[in-house]
């Protein structure tokens, strides 16, 4: 499974819910595949998708607040996990999507091949799923439905050379229809 892929699935299941994407090919794709008022696209700020998300999540507690990271930005912002941990937003689901590559800079590696992601997201208080197929995938997304969060989905994905159109919504738009959404 491809993220292009993993994304249209997960986005269609959150459905009207907010979703916060990390910069780069991950807010690319979410673009592409299922574009919404709700969609908060990050331009840059490489790494902080989880810190925005956690923000409305606390603030919106009423919706099921979904973050697209990549591995190579959780990696750079460990710390938003210990503060979600410790905050315990039960409508927060925190999707990384980890292909073990910096993809949207050129495909240099992370170290998410030689460390665990989801044992530190489970340390600190995060119900963990790690997937590794579509049907999984699918399976999981429905189950969480019904759980408490915080929630942490490790996709477990390829790297690609399928590439999506680019946000077309300038900075400032995007945080007026997010805003306006809630």
């Amino acid at each position: 499974m491809i993220r292009k892929e993993a994304v249209k699935i997960v986005a269609k299941s959150a459905g009207k819910n907010p979703i916060v994407s990390a910069n780069g090919f991950m807010s690319r794709d979410l673009f592409e595949m299922n574009d919404k008022k709700s969609n908060f696209y990050m331009i840059g700020s490489m790494g902080l998708a989880s810190s925005i998300g956690l923000g409305i999540a606390l603030k919106n507690p009423k919706k099921q607040i979904f973050v697209f990271d990549g591995d190579g930005n959780i990696l750079m912002n460990l710390g938003s996990l210990v503060t979600i941990g410790s905050l315990m937003p039960k409508n927060l689901v925190h999707v990384v999507f980890d292909n073990n590559s910096h993809e949207s800079t050129g495909g240099q590696p992370t170290n998410s091949s030689k460390i665990s992601l989801e044992k530190i997201a489970n340390s600190v208080n995060y119900k963990i799923f790690v997937i590794k197929s579509k049907t999984r995938l699918i399976s999981v997304l429905d189950q969480i439905k019904k759980q408490d969060g915080p929630i942490f989905l490790l996709i477990k994905i390829s790297t690609s050379k399928e590439r999506s159109k680019r946000v077309l919504w300038k900075p400032k738009t995007i945080r007026d229809r997010v805003v306006n959404s809630l």
